[in-house]
């Protein structure tokens, strides 16, 4: 008897904690984001999918099918600003506080819960224009810019099987090197504190 009332509880928990994550309208276009909020700090939980005739913006393959579930790729300099407002382009330690509050699971696990944040692995465009690793590994802007050329990133990488999280920070490994700029990444925003 006391295992299924445990079994209720940890389900109706499930429930509420899921039904509990809330939802961000993009004014611009009215695409829907839903949100967590982790260390109380509120994040979208999807990838970004904003284009316009201003924002440099690109889709993997240049296939439409792709935004939907994948969202958009962005180079640095469109990244930092293309987020609505009252959002940011979050900094590398930004990233870090999330990941070290927040489970991290990628969407073809997808869990539920108030912490969690789903990682769509929309792979990347590289400076040299090569679209690759397409559900194989998601990788992130941060607003962090390292030099002219170079700027932080946060990937989620699924290899052999298991997942791997990796911050390009300065600050931990100085004689690390950013990614280039012109490379197209995904970007998650977080609203801004007031």
């Amino acid at each position: 008897m006391m295992k299924k009332i445990l079994i209720v509880l940890i389900l109706m928990t499930v429930y509420f904690s899921a039904s509990a994550q809330d939802k961000f309208t993009d004014p611009r276009d009215g695409n829907t984001y839903r949100t967590i909020t982790v260390a109380g700090m509120v994040w979208m939980a999807e990838n970004l999918k904003f284009m316009d005739k201003e924002t440099t913006a690109h889709l993997f393959d240049n296939d439409p099918n792709n935004l939907n579930q994948y969202g958009v790729l962005y180079d640095w300099h469109t990244a930092v600003k293309v987020c609505p407002d009252g959002w940011h382009l979050p900094s590398g330690d930004e990233y870090h506080m999330l990941l070290d509050n927040a489970e991290v699971t990628d969407t073809k696990n997808m869990k539920s819960g108030p912490k969690t944040t789903d990682f769509q692995l929309a792979g990347m465009k590289s400076y040299e224009g090569v679209f690759t690793e397409m559900d194989e590994s998601g990788y992130y802007w941060t607003s962090t810019e390292y030099n002219e050329g170079e700027a932080e990133f946060f990937s989620y990488l699924i290899m052999n099987g298991k997942s791997m999280v990796d911050i390009s920070r300065k600050t931990d490994m100085p004689d690390i090197h950013g990614a280039e700029k012109t490379n197209k990444y995904s970007v998650r925003c977080v609203k801004n504190v007031r």
